[in-house]
């Protein structure tokens, strides 16, 4: 009698705590952030492999139309701007330099990362422009095609930390140009700023169409029309970027 009492009294207090485990299954303990952890809509950084088929225009078919109003709460340094995201030891400043320039010379001692000199054919231009590191960041610049506050405006406010400053460094965003150009550029979107060459035009917009589909970046009516307007006069519909990525450090 005395162990069947002890077995009645074990299975009671087993069926207590197993209700006390499915109530706390029930509550949701994740703490609260100002920003989601996560954007699952955004696609995985591109690259070469995997860069879209088919032209410009074909792609920006398949971008969302949206005229929302003004979205608060842009701050650039919310995109980490320079952070070695790719974990090479380099900041992305030196990563699109390296890339973009030639006759790159590297300064010693930097572990084959800072250029001390480079000579940029521009992509906006045409223009051969000579490349010396120096305090005011000489006569080249690094654009982000789509500006950090055109993809705020287009959606970039509804991601995560690790989302904008993943976004920030993207080599497919990531242009070294004239610094007239890109200060010239600016902020402004599409339908507000191109390159004055029609090559430089087509090269901006295509990879602005491209980078807006690989975030799941929405455009204007007017960003739309005007992005049209500079494809329909590119060679077959503008030419999409695929070679992205940051060389190896030298040394």
């Amino acid at each position: 009698m005395r162990r069947r009492t002890i077995t009645t009294t074990l299975t009671a207090a087993a069926l207590v705590l197993l209700g006390a485990v499915v109530t706390l299954g029930d509550l949701d303990l994740s703490p609260a952030t100002d920003r989601p952890t996560s954007a699952p809509s955004i696609a995985a950084a591109p690259t070469a492999q995997d860069a879209p088929d088919g032209s410009a225009l074909e792609l920006l078919d398949t971008l969302t139309v949206s005229d929302p109003a003004d979205v608060p709460g842009y701050d650039a340094s919310l995109f980490g701007w320079r952070n070695d995201t790719d974990r090479n030891g380099c900041d992305t400043r030196n990563d699109v330099l390296r890339r973009d320039l030639a006759d790159v010379k590297i300064k010693p001692g930097t572990r084959g990362c800072v250029v001390a000199s480079g000579a940029l054919a521009s992509p906006y231009s045409g223009e051969h422009v000579a490349f010396v590191a120096g305090d005011d960041g000489g006569d080249v610049d690094i654009d982000h095609v789509v500006a950090r506050k055109n993809a705020w405006q287009s959606g970039a406010s509804e991601w995560s930390d690790e989302e904008l400053v993943r976004f920030g460094n993207d080599p497919l965003n990531l242009l070294a140009v004239e610094a007239s150009l890109n200060r010239s550029h600016g902020s402004r979107a599409a339908d507000e700023w191109v390159p004055d060459t029609e090559a430089g035009a087509c090269t901006f917009t295509a990879r602005q169409v491209a980078v807006k589909a690989a975030y799941d970046l929405t455009v204007t009516t007017d960003e739309r029309a005007a992005m049209v307007g500079v494809l329909e006069s590119c060679p077959g519909g503008g030419e999409l970027p695929s070679a992205v990525g940051w060389p190896e450090p030298e040394g």
